[in-house]
This record gives structure tokens, C-alpha cells and sequence, in this order.
């Protein structure tokens, strides 16, 4: 494997803290996370999940993006096929105006849930391929051209979309395996992993520049990954913290993610993203579990440190 070269960005998932209603506290909090070094909020996209929760990540993303004036926002991901190409198309056009350059959107199929799909009027057997016809429907419209098609899915005649996003929003594509590579190698401008082990992820990102040289594309240039992180100085404490969450959000038990989802001191999780950085994630985003938002900044902002000092060793 090829030493690591290029710095890494490192970004925060912290939803539930950063949506409070009180617009004074959004703002110290984003401040937080730019004093903490980090470089971007990532949000999250769920129509009625499982028990019905969830933030609309587009919105979601209009209220970082107006909450500060800096940071930049990664949606990751968002269930595109849910959701008809022109409307959005629309938004990130509109967001792009308000905040230029400042927005990554990732997409995918989702599912895991499979009523949350239903719920929303898509047949779950059909989401695949409605989020490929979508996905080549939203990229035409950002250029601002006009757009006459029919599909299976969705009809457009004589459809527009402008201003066009100046800079263009980079579009990266969730999921694993063989579907995730066809469709970054084909549509994306990159890949965004998440609930994979380091190994796989190189093996992955291999794949995606292996089909795309085949397909005679831009190389995609954009790879990250999402991680959970169970984050506290005790690290039986940050197990707890992080068992209890995403088995609340997922209905499994952690024993499912305990191989995939780190708890421990900033230290501790350090050593496990470390292998990911190696193997050319340069955009790492954590969602940290621990005993509240500003201890959830400050301990990504310290595992933080610990990787760049591990990175800094590894350099040629």
C-alpha cells in the first residue's frame, strides 16, 4: 500500500445537538466545532425511520450552512430515490446560492427500513434503479441545460434548473459492494463508507478507480468515510454510551457494530481510524456518542490531534 501523502479533513455528526431550537446555542456550538479544528458538520437524511425519527437533510443542511459562516456541510447521505430529481435539483441550487462551495452531497439507496421506503410511495424492490435514474437526472439538471426525458420512473420535457451551482456540488455515493462501485464509477465523484472495516475500504476505493479508468470517466477524486464513535476518558463508559444509542436507532444489538463502530479514549479510536487515513480516506467524519454535545466536540477534536500526531509517523 502507497504511504499516506495528502492531509485528511475530519468532520462531526452530531444532529441531534446541533438542530436545538435555540439559534444562539447552534451558533456557539458550530463555533465549537470550528475552534476544535474540525473542518465540516455532516448530516444525516430520514423520512420516518424505523420509529419515526429523523431530519430532512436538505433542510438540515440550510440550517448549518445559515448557523455559520465557515464550515462546510456534507448530507450524508440523502435518500435521493424518495425523492423527485426536480425538486432536488432545486434545492441544491438554491443552497448553493446562500452558501457557494460550502455543500458535499452524498446519496443512496437507504433501505434499511424497508416501510420507511414503502411509506414514502416507492416500491422497495425498485429503489436501485429509481436513485440511478434520479442521480443522472439531478447531475444534468445542475448544469444548468435544459432537460426532455422519459424513464421509468420520471418524465421531464423541457425542464431547467437555474443558476447552476458555481462552484459545482460535488456528489458522492453511499454504500458498499459491487452496486456502490458501479454506480461511483458511472455517476459519483466519489465514495463515502460507512460501517466497513479498513481493509474493505481500500479494497473499495481500488475497485471504484479500477471501473472508472475502464469507463474512461474523471477519476473520482473523493473518498471518506462515517464512523460511530464511542468517545469518553473511561472506555467501558464509552462502550455503554454507544451500545445504547445505536441500538436504540438501529434495533440490533451492538455486538453487530462492535467490529465497525470504535468506543473508547480519543487515543483509543485513533489507532482504529488510523488504518482508513492509510488507505486513502482523506474525508473522516466521526459520530460520536458521549455525555453530551460539547463533550462530543471536544473529544473529536482531541482524537483528532491523536491521529495527525499517528499520521505525522507514518509520512515518508
Amino acid at each position: 500500500m502507497a504511504p499516506f501523502t495528502s492531509p485528511f479533513t475530519m468532520g462531526i455528526s452530531d444532529q441531534d445537538g446541533f438542530t436545538t431550537s435555540d439559534p444562539r446555542r447552534r451558533r456557539r456550538l458550530l463555533d465549537r466545532v470550528e475552534e476544535a479544528g474540525l473542518d465540516h458538520v455532516s448530516v444525516g437524511d430520514h423520512i420516518s425511520f424505523h420509529d419515526g425519527s429523523g431530519f430532512d437533510g436538505m433542510i438540515t443542511a440550510n440550517t448549518m450552512l445559515s448557523s455559520h459562516d465557515r464550515l462546510s456541510v456534507l448530507i450524508g447521505i440523502y435518500l435521493l430515490g424518495l425523492r423527485h430529481p426536480m425538486a432536488t435539483a432545486r434545492q441544491l441550487s438554491t443552497l448553493s446560492q446562500a452558501a457557494p462551495g460550502r455543500l458535499t452531497l452524498g446519496v443512496g439507496v437507504g433501505g434499511e427500513d424497508r416501510r420507511e421506503v414503502s411509506n414514502a410511495g416507492v416500491d422497495p424492490r425498485t429503489r436501485g434503479r429509481r436513485l440511478d435514474e434520479a442521480l443522472m437526472l439531478v447531475r444534468r439538471l445542475l448544469t444548468g441545460e435544459e432537460v426532455s426525458h422519459e424513464g421509468e420512473f420520471f418524465r421531464l420535457d423541457g425542464a431547467r434548473i437555474l443558476p447552476a451551482p458555481d462552484p459545482g456540488i460535488p456528489i458522492v455515493i453511499g454504500g458498499k459492494g459491487d452496486v456502490a462501485v458501479r454506480r461511483t464509477a458511472e455517476s459519483g465523484d466519489g465514495w463515502l463508507g460507512i460501517f466497513c472495516s479498513a481493509r474493505r475500504f481500500a479494497e473499495t476505493r481500488e475497485r471504484i478507480l479500477e471501473a472508472a479508468s475502464d469507463l474512461d470517466r474523471p477519476t473520482p477524486s473523493w473518498f471518506g468515510v462515517n464512523v460511530w464513535c464511542g468517545l469518553d476518558t473511561d472506555p467501558r463508559r464509552a462502550r455503554e454510551l454507544l451500545a445504547a444509542k445505536m441500538q436504540g436507532l438501529y434495533h440490533l444489538p451492538y455486538e453487530k457494530f462492535q467490529y465497525i463502530a470504535p468506543a473508547g479514549t480519543p487515543e483509543q479510536v485513533a489507532e482504529f481510524l488510523l488504518p482508513f487515513v492509510e488507505s486513502g480516506a482523506e474525508h473522516i467524519t466521526v459520530i460520536p456518542v458521549g455525555s453530551g454535545v460539547e463533550a462530543e466536540i471536544d473529544a473529536v477534536a482531541a482524537l483528532r490531534e491523536q491521529l495527525v500526531r499517528a499520521v505525522g509517523t507514518t509520512r515518508e
